[in-house]
């Protein structure tokens, strides 16, 4: 790659950086309706998975509201810590409400980008103990050396943790949104091909697990957490206007999203539509002999 294509790339990965944080910061207040039925079990179950003990350190990564950086303060306990970053500021600040709330002094909520994110001086020299990502790491810009930039800042023996839509996660729903939308836009939406591979590329267990073994960890663990939701109808907007769904609706007039709303959930009807699949993967491996947040700086 030349020297103009790397700067061009850096500028369309800053563009989209700041695009996906306009869309969540806009989402928070949705995002967060839909956590006991999305977010939550699937933060429980990678934190439960990682094995968090007491006294850990912590890197969540796209942590959001906190779904698993909040189990994972309360597993690592008052003498671990816990990094909670994100590009949502929005999305931040409700973390840190929840977390005052419950009384959690070890947790730090920070807008920060995962991808120039360096420990700071009170993580341990060897590294962070667990770097978690919840249905974030496929947001990450050149996501394999993203992901392998994360690994570096985990200890020797570390663990790293995704969770990620399964294949048939979310497909008829999101169809029949998409198909409500379509006749409301003033054009077609763009190709989504391009930005949707990198979660496809994670979206079987073979896949998470294959691809958690390529960028050179061990001891991989994929489970399946099935979550079947009624189809409700203050769940199925608010999962659209809480998720990344949301951007679709960019620019359309107030009196046409409540149309395709209407016309959304007239399709949920007609399809027949009683359960929203959201099940997910939910992958854990360990890390082997990266160097710690140190090596990132040499």
């Amino acid at each position: 790659m030349s020297s103009d294509d790397t700067v061009r790339a850096r500028e369309d990965d800053t563009v989209r950086a700041e695009e996906i944080a306009a869309t969540f910061d806009a989402a928070a207040a949705d995002f967060d309706r839909v956590t006991p039925d999305v977010w939550g079990p699937a933060g429980q179950c990678l934190v439960f998975q990682a094995g968090l003990r007491s006294g850990d350190t912590v890197l969540d990564v796209g942590s959001g509201t906190g779904a698993s950086a909040l189990p994972a303060a309360v597993a690592v306990g008052p003498t671990g810590q816990v990094h909670a970053i994100d590009l949502s500021d929005e999305m931040l600040e409700r973390g840190r409400v929840k977390a005052s709330e419950r009384a959690l002094l070890n947790i730090e909520f920070v807008t920060a980008d995962a991808t120039t994110w360096e420990a700071p001086s009170s993580v341990p020299d060897a590294g962070y103990d667990a770097v978690l990502s919840s249905y974030s790491v496929f947001f990450l810009p050149e996501m394999d050396e993203s992901f392998a930039r994360l690994l570096r800042l985990v200890r020797p023996g570390g663990t790293v943790g995704v969770t990620a839509w399964r294949e048939t996660a979310l497909r008829e729903y999101a169809t029949t949104f998409l198909d409500a939308l379509g006749p409301h836009l003033p054009q077609p939406l763009p190709d989504l091909t391009a930005q949707m591979e990198p979660a496809q590329r994670l979206d079987t267990p073979d896949k998470l697990r294959g691809w958690l073994t390529a960028a050179g960890t061990e001891a991989v663990e994929v489970r399946e957490l099935s979550n079947l939701i009624p189809a409700t109808e203050e769940f199925c907007w608010s999962f659209v206007l809480g998720s990344g769904l949301r951007a679709t609706l960019a620019g359309l007039a107030p009196d046409v999203v409540e149309q395709v709303r209407t016309d959304f959930m007239t399709l949920i009807i007609d399809r027949g539509l009683h359960t929203i699949d959201a099940s997910t993967l939910v992958g854990t491996a360990k890390v082997v002999g990266f160097g710690g947040p140190d090596k990132l700086r040499q």
